[in-house]
């Protein structure tokens, strides 16, 4: 694995953390986004990933001065990837936005550059053809809060080049990440096949009627050790994020229950701006959520 210079195509809630997590491991990292106010943002987001690592990873000045040195930020395409040796795309989770964004990729990037998808629910073998180098292309896919919940799945399609997917491993491992190969395509990956299931079952419960939110967490918490129920770590996902996998479930399968979860959670939550931790209210309010309480599972 010979990566030196990785650029991050997009600086939203993924991308800006695996862009400084990246740079914090002594990688050239180029940020890239659509433009220079969004990118500024970025920037702003990068003071305060800064305090985590301090707190969380016991970070140095030093170390995270040298983090800072080795981001650089453009808007221009062609010039974030003129030198790159990896490409990491965490553009909006839509198919059109993607394929657009590869094709236009595709005409600038050397060569060399090999071009890995930050997708948590689209397979790589949708854009493979797309990107003009199916070889070079795969799936890299981070978990949030990356610099403590640290896991890197890392999945090809079926043209993927065997020493790509090594050297991607390898990468991984190089920033700091718990390396999860996949030995196939799968829809979720390891973690969402996981964790969909079990977060769908809670708004289930509770749009049933069953249990209230509260005690759904506490039972999970309390059977499993958990430090978190499934609200918890919905508040952590996002709501809008769940909010539009059952909208999407709702609109295949017409299933009464899914369209009764959508309706709740756009009346409730949505359409009142509580999107979870990013907003300071969700199914918990924030910064000092009730199932911190040591008094919660009592």
């Amino acid at each position: 694995m010979n990566y030196k210079n990785v650029t991050i195509a997009g600086s939203g809630v993924l991308g800006y953390q695996i862009a400084f997590q990246t740079a914090f491991h002594g990688f050239n990292v180029t940020v890239y986004d659509l433009n220079d106010t969004v990118l500024d943002k970025a920037k702003t987001k990068f003071k305060t990933l800064s305090e985590a690592y301090k707190k969380d990873l016991n970070a140095t000045d030093e170390q995270l001065e040298k983090t800072r040195q080795n981001l650089n930020y453009t808007s221009d395409l062609a010039l974030a990837v003129k030198d790159a040796d990896l490409l990491i795309e965490a553009v909006p989770e839509n198919p059109t936005i993607k394929i657009d964004f590869y094709k236009k990729l595709a005409k600038v990037a050397p060569e060399k550059t090999v071009f890995a998808t930050n997708s948590s629910t689209l397979l790589p073998s949708e854009f493979a053809d797309a990107t003009g180098r199916p070889s070079n292309f795969i799936a890299l896919h981070f978990a949030n809060t990356i610099w403590v919940h640290n896991t890197a799945e890392i999945m090809g399609h079926p043209k993927t080049d065997p020493n790509v997917f090594k050297d991607v491993v390898a990468f991984a491992k190089a920033i700091g990440m718990l390396a999860l190969p996949l030995h196939k395509e799968q829809p979720g990956y390891i973690l969402n096949s996981l964790l969909v299931p079990l977060l769908s079952a809670a708004t289930d419960l509770l749009v049933s009627e069953v249990a209230d939110v509260q005690t759904i967490d506490k039972t999970w918490m309390k059977a499993t050790g958990a430090s978190l129920g499934p609200f918890g770590i919905l508040d952590v996902v996002g709501i809008t994020t769940a909010y539009n996998i059952n909208k999407m479930t709702a609109e295949k399968t017409q299933d009464e229950l899914k369209i009764k979860t959508v309706n709740y959670l756009k009346e409730n939550y949505i359409d009142k701006h509580k999107l979870g931790v990013a907003t300071g209210e969700g199914f918990y309010g924030y910064p000092n959520p009730a199932f911190e309480s040591p008094e919660f599972l009592k």
